[in-house]
């Protein structure tokens, strides 16, 4: 199987007994939050990198070391960050999760800070509740987990961490009893190695991407020809959109204040370097990380995903705005990945591409006919992951026994109801419980879809973005679109009114990205400016 994968020296024995991960990669899996999809994806982004035994310190390898790479697996070296997290979430972590160390450290940082704060008492007290309720009020994903298990929304490489698992059982049994202790055996009581909520999902999107900037300008060329996706001239040539990605990533958090950073970095490092050291360090080496690997093949959803992310990327928008489109992004990529990887392994891309069809309907659509395609195309691509994860390209154990179990786990958190409980997420799917679960447009998504598809400045034809979001999403609205869903499902035909997409065309107006030219004609734009950095 390692043949199919990238990189092939990433590939491990036991994961691969997992027929989702043969699939799909190293790992598309449902305790990983939306949120913790994008920090996993950016803390390989900003964290030093190795391929093999060369170094790379930009977000993305050189174009020489991606054309070069083809079995070594990619290491990196994020940061724990204990300190910074131990200060800003102790106190919104479960009680019986603070344990006796926990809580004497979080003396410790606050006694030092105070003692270097030049001011009398009250004053150093109230600067360190505001530092607290500032560091708290950038609180990501795991609300209610343990503290070190928590993460920051990631607007600043600073509050980028990796996982990190208290081992409480373990604690309480070796009765340890101050926090120097717990690092005696390179941090043995945080096990920083388990991936249950930075489950490998952003590591998956991070060499997609790496494996689509390897490909040719002419496999590029062809594959836009053949399934009419809208390219532009540079983004047709991989070495463009490397450069573009690379420069656009370096600067994509410059706007975090740099005062901010310096806190962090004070509170993490300055008060207590030795943690520091001991977590992110081995002696005097730091500690990489071994990253998983993808499918060979998804260098296709990985190149859309690239165009789509220097797009987003490009527009002036508010930091935290950024980040949950960037959020979103993520996540609609990761349904990509499950319902196009399936799609090609059952062949189905030969006859529509991109083998799927996602039927949208309108938040309060009313028609049956519609609502009753939208559940079908929800269904049916729940159905074709299903057969895909029992497919051509899946080794399964011979034992029945065995064989069911993978098969069951894969289904459970790793296939179709992955794939439905991350749509409900971000809201492409509701309800989020009882019966009659369709696809649906908000308000978030549509902004993403229109500030990836049409350049700042730019306009497209109604007509024409409508194509685009078909042939780059499989998203369908229209008339023709649903006509189309409806020969994938294999369902009788159905009657269907031309104004079947008159709802979009409302929210596109109520957003501000339609102008009408006439009854019959209207144009897509994207009002956002440039950012300064793109210029």
């Amino acid at each position: 199987m390692s043949c199919s994968h990238f990189p092939t020296g990433a590939v491990e024995t036991k994961p691969m007994k997992n027929p989702a991960i043969q699939l799909f990669g190293n790992r598309l899996f449902s305790d990983q939050t939306v949120s913790e999809l994008l920090v996993e994806f950016l803390l390989v982004v900003f964290s030093r990198k190795k391929t093999g035994e060369i170094e790379v310190q930009d977000p993305l390898p050189t174009w020489e070391q991606l054309a070069r790479w083809e079995a070594d697996p990619l290491r990196y070296a994020p940061r724990a960050r204990l300190n910074l997290k131990l200060f800003s979430f102790i106190g919104a972590s479960r009680l019986d999760s603070r344990h006796q160390t926990h809580r004497e450290h979080y003396r410790h940082l606050i006694n030092t800070l105070r003692d270097r704060i030049h001011a009398n008492d009250d004053n150093r007290d109230e600067v360190v509740r505001t530092l607290e309720n500032l560091f708290l009020g950038f609180q990501g994903a795991g609300s209610g987990r343990t503290w070190c298990a928590q993460s920051f929304l990631p607007v600043s490489p600073q509050f980028l961490a990796r996982e990190s698992i208290w081992k409480e059982k373990k604690a309480k049994r070796d009765q340890v009893e101050d926090w120097d202790s717990l690092f005696n055996r390179s941090f043995s009581y945080f096990d920083m190695n388990q991936h249950l909520f930075l489950a490998r999902g952003g590591e998956l999107l991070y060499l997609q991407l790496c494996q689509a900037l390897r490909q040719t300008a002419e496999r590029i060329a062809f594959w836009n020809r053949k399934n009419d996706l809208g390219l532009t001239d540079n983004e047709l040539n991989p070495a463009w959109l490397h450069e573009e990605l690379s420069r656009s990533l370096t600067h994509l958090m410059d706007h975090c204040p740099a005062t901010l950073n310096k806190l962090a970095d004070f509170i993490d490092r300055g008060l207590d370097l030795q943690t520091a050291r001991r977590t992110d360090y081995d002696g005097d080496k730091r500690r990489f990380v071994k990253a998983g690997w993808c499918h060979a093949e998804s260098w296709q959803e990985g190149y859309l995903f690239g165009v789509a992310l220097r797009r987003l990327l490009q527009n002036s928008l508010d930091v935290v705005d950024r980040v949950h489109l960037l959020e979103h992004l993520c996540a609609m990529q990761a349904l990509r990945t499950l319902a196009l990887r399936s799609a090609q392994v059952l062949k189905k891309e030969t006859t529509c591409w991109p083998g799927y069809r996602l039927v949208v309907s309108a938040p309060e659509e009313k028609r049956p006919a519609i609502r009753r395609l939208s559940q079908q195309s929800l269904k049916a691509v729940e159905k074709q992951i299903f057969r895909a994860l029992r497919g051509p390209e899946v080794q399964l154990p011979d034992d029945p026994k065995e064989r069911d179990k993978y098969l069951n786990q894969a289904d459970k958190s790793y296939g179709g109801k992955l794939f439905i409980s991350l749509a409900k997420r971000i809201g492409l799917v509701v309800p989020k419980r009882g019966a009659g679960a369709r696809f649906v447009m908000n308000e978030q998504i549509l902004r993403l879809l229109v500030f990836t598809t049409v350049s700042p400045g730019e306009r497209l034809t109604f007509d024409t973005f409508k194509k685009r979001l078909e042939n780059c999403w499989g998203i369908v609205f229209d008339a023709s679109g649903l006509d189309k869903a409806n020969q994938w499902l294999n369902s009788k035909s159905l009657y269907l009114p031309a104004d079947t997409d008159e709802w979009l065309q409302e929210m596109l107006a109520a957003a501000g990205f339609l102008i009408h030219l006439s009854d019959s004609c209207a144009l897509v734009h994207n009002p956002a400016g440039i950012r300064e950095e793109e210029r």
